[in-house]
């Protein structure tokens, strides 16, 4: 993402949000990688199901999948892999 003041109202949105449930910062890396595979979905399944994902990738990481792991299968299932 480059700069643009949503990038830095995502950024603080984030900081905001992690400190709220007692997490550790999120890597822009990561950040980025869980948007798009937001953006896949959404656009290549179904819209609503970006969000739904998004939350079942929170879900699978915190009963201690691997995020890059469980990120990559996902976006092997929305391309069809």
């Amino acid at each position: 993402m480059g700069g643009s003041a949503g990038d830095e109202e995502l950024a603080a949105w984030v900081v905001r949000a992690c400190a709220e449930l007692g997490l550790e910062p999120l890597g822009v890396g990561e950040r980025d990688a869980i948007l798009d595979l937001a953006r896949d979905v959404a656009h290549h399944v179904v819209r609503p199901g970006a969000p739904v994902t998004a939350f079942l990738l929170g879900v699978a990481v915190g009963r201690g999948a691997d995020l890059e792991e469980t990120r990559a299968r996902l976006a092997a299932l929305v391309s069809g892999r």
